[in-house]
């Protein structure tokens, strides 16, 4: 029986959606592909070994990963990615993304979340011929909505009114992820209330810490910043809420979107071109606060509107569906060890 060895960090630093992609993505192939072992973090090497994270340890490992079996590489983030929600000195910076492009270019094969960022990596001189599109998966046991009851009761845990209509941000607190944003778009909002579930995971190196920790510290009465919130309790935050609002200027795959598709809330979202090959007519976009705030009031006024993209919601679940993203690893495995077969 082929064995795959997982190397992964990610649940290391809380709050981040790496983590919950690597969750994810292990549980799946565990309960899905029987016909392999998996292993996790072991001492030693597979016959593929998956890399989740780009640790150092991870790097100084692939040749001999290389020698041993096959080695995937999981593309989570690129440099401009990180431009936006790190505060790193140049030097370092410059050094940092040269490794994770190197990092990337050493692996047999990587998997992108995102197919926008297939010719993107090809940009950074990697071979594209070694790049599988395979999006994020969440699972529709642990992220699913519930009956107006308990969502009441779920509110009224939270001091939450029956009748509050509420936007909710979940991710880093960070830049590129539009808080500024959320916030004053809340500020013009004040009958509607904003919460935010996470935190600064990377504390003081987060890209705007000193001016983003001032707002969380003094918010809007409006808004709540509910800090990092444990997995296993979103699914009551995404019941609590009447919509996701991620004003993010730069994203690949975010997980809470999928999380809040499989709860049922209308997504709306910046206008991206990352979006445009993975959630096609699924979610609502605007190009700035002006459009947020007329797209959020018409969501709260008008139900006919707000049933349309809660029922496009349960599209995008439907099509994210757990069947089909595990055929996607079974194919990318097979491709995988026919590699390794032509090694030998």
């Amino acid at each position: 029986m082929p064995t795959i060895n997982m190397f992964s960090s990610a649940q290391k630093i809380k709050g981040q959606g790496v983590a919950s992609a690597y969750l994810e993505q292990v549980r799946l192939v565990q309960e899905g592909l029987q016909d392999y072992t998996i292993k996790i973090n072991k001492l030693g090497f597979g016959d593929i070994n998956h890399y989740h994270t780009v640790d150092l340890k991870h790097y100084l490992s692939i040749p001999i990963a290389k020698k041993k079996g096959v080695t995937i590489g999981y593309v989570h983030f690129l440099p401009e990615t990180i431009d936006n929600s790190l505060q790193l000195p140049r030097i370092l910076k410059k050094i940092f993304y040269k490794y994770i492009i190197d990092f990337y270019d050493k692996m047999d094969f990587l998997v992108t979340v995102n197919p926008y960022f297939i010719n993107k990596l090809e940009e950074y001189g990697i071979n594209k011929e070694k790049i599988i599109y395979i999006p994020n998966f969440v699972s529709n046991k642990k992220f699913f909505p519930y009956d107006k009851e308990k969502k009441i009761e779920i509110r009224k845990k939270n001091n939450v009114k029956e009748s509050d209509f509420i936007v909710l941000g979940v991710g880093q607190i960070q830049t590129r992820k539009g808080v500024k944003d959320f916030v004053e778009v809340a500020e013009s909002i004040p009958e509607i209330q904003f919460f935010w579930a996470g935190g600064f995971s990377f504390g003081r190196i987060t890209d705007g810490y000193k001016y983003l920790k001032e707002i969380v510290k003094n918010p809007p009465p409006n808004v709540k910043f509910l800090g990092i919130v444990d997995r296993n309790k979103m699914n009551n935050i995404y019941n609590m809420a009447d919509i996701l609002f991620l004003p993010s200027y730069n994203e690949l795959f975010p997980m809470t979107i999928l999380e809040a598709m499989n709860c049922n809330l209308p997504i709306l979202l910046r206008n991206l071109p990352i979006y445009d090959q993975i959630l096609f007519d699924f979610y609502l976009k605007g190009q700035n606060n002006d459009d947020f705030i007329k797209i959020i009031k018409r969501l709260k006024n008008d139900e006919k509107f707000y049933d349309k993209y809660r029922k496009k919601s349960v599209e995008g679940s439907k099509f994210y569906s757990e069947e089909g993203i595990l055929k996607m690893w079974r194919e990318c495995y097979k491709k995988a060890l026919s590699v390794k077969r032509e090694k030998i």
